[in-house]
């Protein structure tokens, strides 16, 4: 029911006649901030409502998954805003260790320069620079999107503050024997020359080589395959499974190892897969993570072979070439000597890349610090399993089990020099001191402090309280400590959620970091492929709020949030969500400017119309059905609850009903036009924390007031009238009934019909004037002559088509359909009639079939009388 929305006056002193988001959002955004609506006191007496930012990186952009996710956690905090909580949404930014280092190092590049050449400290303070000038360009891009954040309480990981918590729950662990330093191996970039955790490891199918070589001579030789030949020169053994009896003669001797002076064990492991392969594995124990463990058991050495560019080292022939290079030299050599059983090239295998540079990583036997994370996991598994946390949706928790569970001690060290130093000394005589934020470093010669810098994750894993003050005990702990929520990537449940539930229940008394634990899904392109600018279907956020609008981008992705799904996205989407935008305006802006009101009391209900007594029925049921959703967080649900009720009952079904109501102007004017008043007031709020925009322009014009960010929440009232609803619920199914009876004879929108309406005994009575003139029906005139009859839910419609309406089309179109409804009546009543089919379906599926049944037999009597009331031909 669009037809008529348009019709509006030529001018309106209070709104334009067009909504542009360009010259309204920044304008609106910053006086938010300057009323400091999103600020968050402390000292207020109200119940607190405390979520943080997960943190962006200080290098970073603004990027869809930043958008979709900066948009749920913007709802929810809009909403609990106001619902009357003190609410802190904490924002900041992460140091992003690797990712600025190298930022950094990219420009001196260009200077012919590196940080070698500046030293540790001259490159700090260019890195700081470089983040006062450069960095957090990402802030004002979360301005634009609306982010109702905490703008004054700012933090960052490495600011002064955050650094002192770092200092003290690394001491803490330390102390409580919970961090310690020991060689394993580890993921190592052989650009970036760090340590570096799974989360920044990238695994891509890659063309490779898979080599299969022999070992050893005769009966006393066994075959291996490897797609990594370079390595064989750290071989210490070769592992076979101690129930694999075609090895068990060699288990316990030693073999030659190829190009080398060494000879090697075989090796009874569990480990090993005797159907995979030959069976037999080489075992390279300082350069894969697997056999450090088999090496572990077995009392093996560690032999590395690269240094830290991945160059090798062992003395030989292949000394100073690069793993790559020294792969393919190997290969030559080892197939000079005969010792290339099978080649297979191309082999495509998982690779893991560097996500920063994209290097090819190298599992790597390093001397690293770690924390040791047993008894941490347990505690982080064990509040979900108490419910002390829940997650949701409730089926990640299996996902969330299975890592606490399985967890290996953290790597925590990184060779870098921009991030939080590891805060211990060594003396000259191999003393080792932790040093707290409150102990002085040891002084004296032969001292130094050591050179690691910490895992970015670790810092970032104290978020929810470090950002309050921590290690003080201070009011803004105090307050919004515990966090409410945690909405978040499932993709960083592990790395990220994890971490935070460990340190945070370690650091503050068994008290976890957040109540719940809300995970939304990765968002995709409109064909569900990931986005990446390899595939060439990544989007800048950016350029779609330049053009539709930054409500539209919100809309958009609060519809497509369904909990732990990903969200699939395209350009038409953002432009239908700008067009709601439009209808929004357009729709308010006619109803303003037709008696639409907020001032004084609602009207009693004996004086409403049964359309007014609808639609505020209607209000009130979808004010409850947004409140469900939002509490079980179902973005998209509420979204598209509040789109259709907006669009399809407040503006295309209330909106023209009421028009003839206010033509007529008097009382029923008036009191349409409160109603009215009240719909909009109410639905605006309901849409505001998913459209902040928009919203915030029309409901200050409607009310007068000062911001509908600080507005109150709606309330179901609890009025209902379930005999208004059925009402317009009849006379919307006369109205959609002849709509389509019209379209299919091929008449246009505006085209008058002279029609006898029959609506006695019947609600309809009240409504004939609307119908007309919805419908566009004239009344019957001299000569009048029904040529089509319409008997519509107990009223009848005769319509006088002469000359337009072609007969035989009418009655091939109702006799096909009628066709259809007997066809649907004979499949549902076999299946109700079939007792094995009854005794075997749900209830629920049972009750679907009657459901069909009944519309169906409803659909042949309409259809039925239909084609009788055709005239003959």
């Amino acid at each position: 029911m669009t037809e008529n929305t348009q019709q509006q006056p030529a001018s309106n002193p209070e709104l334009p006649t067009q909504y542009v988001p360009a010259e309204v959002e920044g304008k609106l955004y910053e006086r938010w901030v300057e009323r400091g609506y999103f600020e968050a006191d402390e000292k207020s007496e109200k119940p607190p409502f405390t979520v943080v930012i997960p943190p962006p990186n200080v290098t970073g952009s603004l990027h869809l998954g930043h958008a979709f996710e900066h948009t749920l956690i913007d709802a929810v905090t809009r909403r609990k805003r106001m619902q009357g909580y003190e609410t802190l949404w904490q924002p900041g930014m992460d140091h992003a260790g690797i990712a600025t280092q190298n930022v950094v190092e990219r420009e001196l590049a260009k200077e012919g320069k590196s940080r070698h050449d500046l030293g540790r400290e001259a490159f700090v303070e260019r890195v700081w620079k470089w983040k006062g000038e450069s960095g957090g360009q990402i802030s004002g891009q979360m301005r634009r999107l609306g982010d109702g954040v905490a703008w004054s309480r700012e933090r960052f990981t490495m600011d002064e503050g955050l650094s002192k918590a770092v200092q003290t729950i690394f001491k803490k662990l330390y102390d409580d024997e919970l961090i310690y330093r020991a060689e394993r191996i580890i993921n190592w970039c052989p650009r970036c020359l760090t340590a570096i955790s799974d989360i920044e490891v990238e695994y891509q199918d890659d063309d490779g080589e898979l080599v299969s070589l022999k070992y050893g001579e005769g009966e006393d030789s066994v075959v291996v395959a490897t797609t990594r030949a370079e390595t064989m020169l750290g071989d210490t053994a070769v592992a076979v499974h101690p129930d694999d009896e075609r090895y068990a003669h060699l288990v316990g001797k030693r073999i030659k190892l190829p190009l080398t002076d060494r000879t090697i064990p075989v090796v009874a492991d569990t480990h090993v897969d005797p159907e995979f392969g030959t069976g037999a594995v080489k075992v390279t124990p300082a350069h894969d993570p697997n056999d450090f463990e088999i090496g572990r058991r077995h009392d093996l050495p560690n032999i590395t072979v690269m240094d830290e560019r991945a160059v090798i080292t062992v003395p030989g022939p292949f000394e100073g070439l690069d793993r790559m290079e020294a792969r393919s030299a190997i290969v030559a050599a080892l197939r000079a000597e005969g010792r290339i059983v099978a080649e297979k090239r191309p082999y495509t295998h998982s690779v893991g890349h560097c996500s920063r540079c994209k290097t090819t990583i190298e599992p790597r036997l390093s001397l690293q610090w770690w924390v040791k994370v047993g008894p941490l996991a347990k505690a982080a598994g064990d509040a979900v399993r108490d419910d002390r946390v829940t997650i949701h949706p409730k089926e990640m928790e299996s996902r969330y089990f299975g890592w606490v569970d399985n967890l290996h001690d953290w790597c925590i060290s990184r060779q870098l020099w921009w991030g939080h130093r590891i805060p211990v000394w060594y003396g000259p005589n191999g003393e080792t001191v932790c040093v707290g934020p409150d102990d002085e470093a040891p002084a004296g010669e032969g001292w130094t402090q050591d050179t690691d810098v910490l895992d970015t994750w670790f810092s970032s894993g104290l978020w929810p309280f470090s950002t309050l003050g921590w290690p003080e005990q201070t009011p803004s702990v105090e307050k919004f400590y515990p966090n409410s929520i945690m909405i978040t990537g499932y993709d960083i449940l592990f790395f990220w959620v994890a971490r935070m539930m460990m340190f945070g229940l370690y650091a503050m008394d068994g008290t976890p970091p957040f109540g719940t634990i809300v995970l939304h899904g990765m968002v995709r392109d409109q064909f569900g492929k990931k986005m990446s600018k390899s595939f060439g279907n990544a989007v800048n956020p950016l350029d779609w709020m330049d053009k539709y609008g930054s409500d539209a981008v919100r809309f958009t992705l609060a519809r497509g949030a369904n909990p732990g799904i990903d969200v699939p996205i395209g350009e038409d989407w953002v432009q239908g969500s700008r067009n709601f935008a439009n209808k929004v305006w357009n729709a308010t802006r006619f109803a303003m400017m037709n008696g639409a009101t907020v001032e004084g009391p609602l009207p009693d209900a004996a004086d409403m119309s049964a359309t007014d007594r609808w639609i505020l029925s209607r209000l009130n049921a979808v004010v409850a059905e947004v409140d469900a959703y939002y509490e079980d967080y179902q973005f998209a649900k509420l979204s598209d609850s509040l789109f259709h009720f907006a669009w399809d009952e407040v503006f295309d079904w209330y909106v023209e009903l009421s028009k003839t109501t206010f033509i007529d102007g008097g009382a029923a004017a008036k009191v349409s036009g409160r109603v009215l008043g009240e719909v909009l007031d109410v639905t605006l709020r309901l849409l505001h924390p998913i459209v902040p925009f928009v919203t915030e322009t029309l409901w200050t014009t409607l009310t007068g007031k000062e911001s509908v960010v600080v507005a109150d929440w709606p309330a179901d009232s609890g009025f209902r009238d379930v005999a208004a609803e059925r009402e317009i619920e009849h006379l919307q199914q006369v109205i959609t009934e002849v709509r389509r009876f019209r379209s299919d004879q091929g008449l246009q929108p505006g085209q008058k019909v002279p029609a006898r309406l029959d609506l006695t005994g019947t609600p309809l009575a009240a409504h004939e004037a609307a119908i007309r003139q919805l419908l566009r029906l004239q009344p019957e005139g001299e000569g009048f002559h029904a040529t089509a009859t319409l008997p519509v839910e107990g009223a009848t419609v005769a319509l006088d088509l002469s000359g337009t309406i072609d007969v035989e089309a009418e009655r091939k179109r109702l006799t096909k359909d009628l066709g259809a409804a007997e066809k649907e009546k004979a499949q549902a009543t076999a299946k109700l009639g079939n007792e094995a089919f009854l005794a075997k379906a749900p209830d629920n599926v049972v009750e679907k079939i009657r459901g069909r049944l009944t519309k169906a037999e409803t659909d042949i009597e309409r259809l039925t009388a239909q084609l009788a009331g055709l005239p003959q031909g």
